[in-house]
C-alpha cells in the first residue's frame, strides 16, 4: 500500500484527499497544524489518519517524509522548498499547487539525480490554466499553424445568483492571499511592447470583457505574463497576456482601498480599543469627528454619494466596531472585516471562469479560437475551487504512485504526456472545456 503524506489542512484540501482514499491501495496521511480540520476530512476512514504538525516541527516534518512515499505540500508557498528538500534527501516524490519557486527550480538536477519527481503548479491557477492552454497551443502547432496571440484570464467568483453583497465578491479561499494579491505589479507583451505597471497601479488598468454565455467582468493583469511566452513556446506571439476576472466595480474599489493603505502589513501603533473609523481617519490624516464618509470622499477625490464610499460604509470602514486586539496592522484588521462580511455562505455557490483566446496563423487563413471552462461548486458540497485546485493535484499524485508518470525532476504541467490524463479525467467529472473556433481573416 503507498503512503501519501498531506501537509495542510485549508480550503481546497477536501477534494484532494476524499479522493486518493477513494483509490485502491493508497493511505493518506493528513498532517495539519489545527487537527480537527483534518479529522473532518478523513471522517473516520480506514485508510486515512489525521495528525497534529508544526510546520516549523522540523524533525517531526522530515520524520513524515521519510515514511511516506509522496507528499502533497498545500503549506503556504514558503515551505515548499524546504519540504522538498527532505523529499531529495529521502528520495520521495512531491507535488504543489503552487507557482515554482526560482529556488525550487534550482533542485532540478538534485530532483534528477535523486530519481524523483517535484510536481508544482498542479491546480487550477496555476495548473489547469497551463494544461489547457498547451493542449491548445500543441494541437496548433500539429496543424501547421501559429500563435500570434495569447490571452489567459481566470476568475474565482460568486456564482451570479450568489452575487449579493456589494462588491460583487466572496473569498472562497484564502482572504488574505487575495488581498495581498492586489499589490502586485504587473507585466505583459502587447503588440511586442512590453507593458509593465507597478502594484499600487494595477487597479487602473483593467477593461471589461464580456464571455459569451456567462456574463461581463472587470479583467486585471495577473503578475508577470513575460516568461510564458518561452515556458508555452510562443515564439511567434506577439501579444502575451494573464489577467483576473472580477465582477464589475470591484477594481476601482480595490484601488481605493489601497490608496487608503488598508492593504498595508506595517504593524501600526497601539490601536487597542480604537474602532474602524478611528483606523481610518488614521489613515487619511484626520482627527476630525465631522463626517468621516465625507472626509474620505474628499481625501479620494470622489462625490460622497459614489458607490466606492457606499461601499466602504457597507464594510464597516467608518463605523464603531472595535478593532480586533489580536492584529496589528491595517491589512490584518481588514481581513477580519471581509472574512465575516464577504465569505462564501454554506449553501451558496462559487464560480471559476477561466478564458484562454489564441490568434492563429494559418497558410490559408487566420483564426480565433477560445478554450472556456465555467465550473460551479455543489450547494452544501465541494466549492468549484477547492476541486478544481484538489483534483487536478490528486490525478497527478495518483498518476505518480501507479508509474503513468516517469519523470524526474522540476516539473509544470505543459507536457502532454501530464496534461493529457489530467484533462481526460477532469472532462469526466464535469471540468470541462468549451472550444470555439472561427476564421477572422
Amino acid at each position: 500500500m503507498k503512503k501519501i503524506l498531506v501537509l495542510g489542512a485549508g480550503l481546497v484540501s477536501k477534494p484532494l484527499v476524499r479522493y486518493l482514499l477513494d483509490q485502491p491501495d493508497f493511505f493518506v496521511v493528513m498532517a495539519s497544524r489545527t487537527v480537527s480540520k483534518a479529522e473532518n476530512i478523513i471522517d473516520g476512514h480506514p485508510d486515512g489518519e489525521a495528525l497534529s504538525i508544526n510546520s516549523e516541527d522540523n524533525d517531526m516534518l522530515e520524520k513524515l517524509i521519510k515514511e511516506s512515499d509522496l507528499t502533497v505540500s498545500l503549506l503556504p508557498y514558503m515551505y515548499h522548498v524546504k519540504v522538498a528538500k527532505y523529499c531529495l534527501k529521502h528520495k520521495k516524490h512531491l507535488v504543489t499547487t503552487s507557482y515554482v519557486s526560482d529556488e525550487m527550480k534550482e533542485l532540478d538536477n538534485d530532483a534528477k539525480d535523486a530519481g524523483v519527481i517535484l510536481l508544482n503548479e498542479c491546480g487550477l491557477d496555476p495548473g489547469i490554466d497551463h494544461m489547457s492552454a498547451m493542449r491548445v497551443i500543441h494541437n496548433v502547432e500539429k496543424e501547421g499553424g501559429k500563435v500570434v496571440s495569447f490571452r489567459s484570464t481566470t476568475g474565482a467568483l460568486p456564482s451570479h445568483e450568489a452575487n449579493n453583497n456589494p462588491l460583487g465578491y466572496k473569498f472562497s479561499w484564502s482572504p488574505r492571499g487575495v488581498l495581498l494579491a492586489s499589490l502586485n505589479p504587473s507585466k505583459w507583451l502587447q503588440d511586442d511592447e512590453i507593458i509593465s505597471i507597478p502594484g499600487e497601479k494595477l487597479f487602473e488598468n483593467y477593461s471589461i470583457q464580456d464571455v459569451p454565455g456567462v456574463g461581463s467582468f472587470e479583467n486585471y493583469p495577473n503578475r508577470n505574463s513575460i516568461p510564458y511566452k518561452d515556458i508555452y513556446g510562443l515564439d511567434d506571439a506577439k501579444t502575451v497576456y494573464r489577467g483576473t476576472f472580477r465582477m464589475t466595480g470591484w477594481c476601482e474599489t480595490m484601488r481605493n482601498i489601497v490608496k487608503l493603505g488598508w492593504l498595508n502589513e506595517k504593524p501600526l501603533g497601539d490601536f487597542k480599543g480604537r474602532t474602524y473609523g478611528d483606523l481610518t481617519r488614521f489613515l487619511i490624516g484626520t482627527n476630525s469627528t465631522s463626517d468621516l464618509a465625507k472626509s474620505t470622499s474628499d481625501f479620494l477625490n470622489l462625490s460622497i454619494y459614489s458607490t466606492v464610499v457606499k461601499r466602504f460604509e457597507w464594510l464597516g470602514l467608518f463605523g464603531d466596531e472595535y478593532l480586533p486586539e489580536d492584529k496589528n496592522n491595517a491589512l490584518d484588521y481588514f481581513n477580519v472585516l471581509t472574512l465575516r462580511k464577504m465569505f462564501l455562505g454554506e449553501n451558496e455557490r462559487d464560480m471559476i471562469v477561466m478564458h484562454h483566446e489564441f490568434i492563429v496563423k494559418k497558410l490559408q487563413n487566420s483564426e480565433y479560437i477560445t478554450s472556456t471552462l465555467v465550473d460551479y461548486g455543489v450547494h452544501g458540497g465541494d466549492s468549484a475551487i477547492s476541486r478544481t485546485v484538489a483534483l487536478p493535484a490528486a490525478i497527478a499524485v495518483k498518476m505518480i504512485l501507479n508509474e503513468e508518470i516517469m519523470l524526474n525532476g522540476v516539473y509544470i504541467p505543459v507536457i502532454p504526456e501530464i496534461y493529457d490524463p489530467i484533462l481526460d479525467e477532469l472532462d469526466q467529472v464535469g471540468i470541462k472545456f468549451i472550444d470555439e473556433k472561427k476564421i477572422i481573416d
